[in-house]
């Protein structure tokens, strides 16, 4: 495209007519018509005119790129700045939260990608395919199974270990179920015990007397959700006194075992 295709092309994004863009850079109608027919070139003084009313920036009317592109990443730049900002407004437990939840994120969309491209290559491959991964039955889904949380002393959680996925019947109700966890420790018996899995939903309302992982200065629990503190079913370990210097954060809900 040339400049005055992306003239032109700025000029109806924005709305005006050759007559009212004239008007505004205070030059003739016929003036403009020759800077869209490449007749003519525009001053430097007219241009950076041109950039500020039609909202554009010479790295569009001077490269091959679109308005709706240029638009992207203007707006683009300005989500990040929002976010920055609110990350720099945040204390460092509200970082640190933000930074556990980017990490799990972003491994799994690398993951997914992986194995979209794998799919690909199999795909697009003549040679014969022997799969090794467990087989889905044809109403089962994935979900991440993460290797503990503690009904005890604390274990670190969500961006310090590896994360597999287990199979999980395709029911209504285990679409609500986020990802498996699990259990470390006797503090929930009889309800949870030592190596039981749990399904963990971050769709569901969390109300006392309910079951839910809780992060308590970087290290995961599974209690139950008490009015002023996290609650042991065992009665042979305390409960879990939260005072105003511990950072907490829940996790999500625990709806069921895995494999009952």
């Amino acid at each position: 495209m040339s400049f005055g295709d992306r003239l032109k092309e700025a000029r109806i994004m924005k709305g005006y007519t050759q007559k009212q863009l004239a008007e505004k850079l205070n030059i003739g109608g016929t003036t403009v018509t020759g800077y869209e027919k490449d007749n003519s070139e525009p001053s430097m003084n007219t241009i950076s005119k041109i950039m500020e009313i039609l909202d554009v920036d010479a790295n569009f009317l001077f490269q091959d790129e679109s308005y709706e592109t240029t638009q992207k990443e203007k707006e683009l730049s300005e989500k990040i700045k929002n976010l920055a900002k609110k990350y720099r407004d945040l204390d460092s437990f509200g970082r640190q939260t933000v930074d556990i939840v980017l990490d799990r994120e972003i491994t799994r969309v690398k993951e997914l990608s992986n194995m979209k491209e794998r799919m690909k290559e199999l795909e697009t491959s003549q040679a014969t395919v022997i799969d090794i991964q467990p087989r889905l039955e044809n109403n089962a889904r994935l979900i991440e199974y993460h290797h503990s949380a503690s009904a005890g002393t604390g274990v670190f959680i969500l961006g310090s270990e590896g994360v597999d996925q287990l199979p999980i019947p395709d029911t209504p109700e285990n679409r609500k179920v986020d990802y498996a966890i699990k259990v470390s420790g006797n503090s929930m018996e009889p309800d949870y015990y030592d190596g039981d899995i749990v399904l963990v939903s971050q769709k569901v309302e969390l109300n006392h007397g309910d079951v839910g992982i809780f992060i308590i200065n970087n290290n995961a629990y599974i209690k139950e959700y008490g009015e002023t503190e996290l609650i042991s079913r065992n009665p042979e370990v305390d409960n879990i006194t939260i005072s105003e210097y511990d950072n907490i954060v829940c996790m999500g809900k625990v709806v069921g075992k895995y494999g009952e």
